[in-house]
């Protein structure tokens, strides 16, 4: 999916460059001090990148959850804002190619990743894509490990990492857009299960998100 990422960018930029040729309006959608508000649909992939377990060996797969998510931005200047996203997901965990077999469920953990991102912005008539680079706390709360597997006790620990952006937002109306949004997150973190078994993984999701934005 990180593959998605560099794609999504390449056609962006190509969509940039073709509309670069035709008369953009002449006011600009997004002013200094504008702000929008956008409720989005999001898929949450984590990619696993890499990942390493003690004593049992194998590595860590998580599930894909899909969840709403909200986000808003501020406007620095016509093409520059800082966004903030809102939304939490959980995931199943569980340890594959370990010596506790092919595949070994460790139980369920909810995540919750602020993300603040640093957006560039260049409009196109009624097409405004936009790219950005920012920051990522992943926090891990309500674990529930697999008690019925022998799973009593998994904490994750709290990971930072950066994170890139690519979208686009097209005009529907004189406040309203439509939006398709992909991240690219890298974060890693560390599991403790049962208190002596160590998983180091590189979860870094792929979040790729649509909906709909109402500029105030």
């Amino acid at each position: 999916m990180f593959k998605a990422l560099a794609t999504s960018g390449v056609f962006i930029a190509a969509l940039s460059g073709g509309l670069a040729q035709a008369q953009a309006n002449d006011t600009n959608f997004f002013d200094a001090g504008s702000i929008l508000a956008r409720a989005r649909f999001a898929a949450v992939i984590p990619e696993n990148f890499s990942s390493s377990i003690s004593v049992i060996g194998g590595h860590v797969q998580a599930t894909t959850a899909y969840i709403p998510e909200l986000d808003l931005s501020y406007f620095l200047s016509p093409n520059l804002s800082v966004e903030a996203i809102a939304g939490t997901s959980r995931h199943e965990v569980s340890a594959h190619d370990s010596a506790l077999g092919p595949k070994a469920d460790v139980g369920s953990v909810w995540v919750l990743p602020p993300t603040v991102t640093l957006q560039y912005h260049r409009q196109y008539g009624d097409f405004i894509p936009y790219a950005g680079v920012g920051l990522t706390v992943m926090f891990f709360y309500d674990s529930h490990p697999n008690v019925t597997g022998g799973i009593t006790k998994a904490g994750y620990s709290t990971g930072v990492g950066p994170a890139l952006d690519a979208g686009l937002d097209y005009v529907l109306a004189p406040n309203w857009v439509a939006n398709i949004d992909l991240k690219q997150i890298f974060v890693n973190t560390t599991a403790h299960i049962n208190e002596a078994i160590t998983a180091k993984t590189a979860l870094s999701p792929t979040v790729v998100a649509v909906g709909i934005g109402y500029r105030f």
